[in-house]
């Protein structure tokens, strides 16, 4: 009879989270994680599989724990205007980085990491970072500046805010002045200004 598991699965998934957010996945070694999540070698490899299937699980946790307040954020009826939704998104990141947090978007630090290489990790980042900038491109729908957009410029201004995001989220994590980063935030409402 196989003995139950003496840990919680989402406490050791989170966190792994936060072992990968302060080291990045490629950095982030077998004792990091041991000694972040609290586990033996043995229960890792046993619930987890290997460093790989965890980091899969853990950006299936953040998609559900930030992407989805991302999205809901970005879609919100409650705020009829879409460019201050997404205006909004942006003050939340500057709002953050003042607070001390300067962990930056766990998907946008992988995005721009080695890892992207694998298939797999690829795939759950690039879910993650679409569904966003489609949000993004619902928000604009939303927005004074869309009734000056033709069809396919609503695609291509979502497409540039999604880089923009994961910039100022990358920003987060430098130690770049504050002032750079609270920057963005005005940038974005410049570029959403109506014709």
């Amino acid at each position: 009879m196989a003995r139950p598991r003496e840990f919680d699965t989402d406490d050791a998934i989170r966190k792994a989270a936060e072992v990968f957010w302060r080291k990045g996945y490629e950095e982030a070694s077998l004792p990091d994680l041991l000694e972040g999540m609290g586990l033996t070698r043995g229960s890792l490899y046993k619930a987890f599989k290997d460093k790989k299937n965890l980091f899969l699980l853990v950006l299936d946790h953040y998609e559900t724990a930030a992407v989805d307040k991302a999205v809901a954020r970005l879609t919100d009826p409650g705020v009829p205007d879409g460019r201050r939704r997404i205006i909004g998104l942006f003050k939340g990141v500057v709002n953050a980085v003042r607070a001390g947090d300067r962990r930056g978007c766990l998907l946008c630090t992988a995005a721009a990491g080695n890892e992207m290489g694998d298939p797999d990790i690829a795939a759950a980042v690039n879910k993650g970072l679409r569904r966003i900038r489609d949000a993004m491109g619902l928000a604009l729908k939303a927005s004074p500046i869309h009734s000056s957009l033709r069809p396919d410029e609503n695609r291509v201004l979502a497409n540039v805010l999604l880089t923009q995001y994961v910039g100022l989220r990358v920003l987060a994590r430098s130690c770049l002045p504050l002032g750079i980063v609270e920057q963005s935030e005005k940038g974005v409402a410049v570029l959403l200004r109506t014709p």
